[in-house]
């Protein structure tokens, strides 16, 4: 599966923000991609920095405008596109949300972010309802994507779920990146367990992973931090949680890397971790904390 990852930095001009997209979604499909995957949130700035009401007019209906200008890229260029779109879904009600298009330009599926996180600069939970759609993998005609958002990544049981349910692949848009003000040393542990974390879900699911973060600098607002300066690293692992590629922490990059499905039932074969799970000792995981 020929699979391109488009790792941005974004401006405040949505506009822009989208054509350079079609630019890199062009140039991707050009090379050949048959599936290609966006960042989290990637028509706009990354506006969870702050809480701010007048955010609410990001958000689009689904299916809106947003879906109907990636559904013709994907239409045109004949590939399955991974996208992050912020979700009207309701007055009030609001999810982040990936949008799956097929290579015909449909609607595949969908994913509502599961997980949703409230740190300084990550006030998420201001913004989007918690989904409500499952870990259900999207059916398309590469195979079953089993799409999370971000903050998802952090947590196995999502991964695992995903892979339960059939998943050939795990992808995350997503949009992590450092506060200034911490120290070198702290920035590079930060970075190394995002990208560990992620490896060992490829690795306990047999199944390769891909995570695409955006890239550069964005300005608090509010003027009260030094901002996000988001470290990029997209990479591909194969299901052992090998790099087939990992990008930069400080440029735009347009990428493809050639996926190769049928390594995971080999991979599956010498590490049968389905086979040998205890499912009859886990009903503990659904509680919050044992006691």
């Amino acid at each position: 599966m020929k699979t391109a990852i488009i790792q941005q930095s974004n401006t405040a001009d949505i506009e822009k923000n989208k054509a350079k997209l079609a630019e890199s979604i062009a140039d991707c499909a050009g090379q050949g991609a048959q599936l290609i995957v966006l960042q989290e949130l990637h028509n706009s700035l990354y506006f969870c920095q702050t809480e701010d009401v007048d955010n609410f007019d990001l958000a689009e209906t689904i299916p809106g405008p947003s879906t109907g200008f990636y559904c013709e890229l994907a239409k045109k260029h004949k590939v399955v596109l991974v996208t992050s779109l912020f979700e009207k879904r309701a007055a009030g009600l609001y999810h982040n949300t990936a949008v799956v298009f097929e290579s015909d330009g449909s609607i595949a599926g969908t994913y509502r972010k599961m997980h949703i996180p409230d740190d300084p600069g990550f006030y998420e939970k201001f913004y989007f309802t918690p989904g409500d759609l499952g870990f259900i993998p999207i059916q398309t005609s590469l195979g079953k994507l089993g799409v999370l958002v971000c903050w998802d990544q952090w947590y196995p049981e999502a991964a695992r779920l995903m892979a339960l349910a059939g998943a050939e692949v795990l992808i995350y848009p997503t949009a992590i990146g450092w506060d200034m003000r911490d120290d070198e040393a702290e920035r590079q542990r930060q970075l190394d367990a995002w990208i560990t974390v992620q490896r060992g879900h490829a690795v306990a699911n047999g199944l390769p992973v891909i995570a695409v973060n955006r890239v550069g600098h964005e300005a608090d607002p509010n003027g009260q931090s030094s901002g996000i300066n988001f470290w990029g690293n997209s990479f591909v692992a194969g299901p052992q949680g090998e790099f087939l590629y990992r990008a930069t922490n400080n440029k735009e990059e347009n990428k493809l890397v050639d996926i190769d499905l049928k390594r995971s039932e080999d991979v599956r074969r010498i590490w049968p971790f389905l086979r040998d799970r205890r499912i009859d000792e886990y009903s503990d995981l659904t509680k919050r904390f044992r006691d």
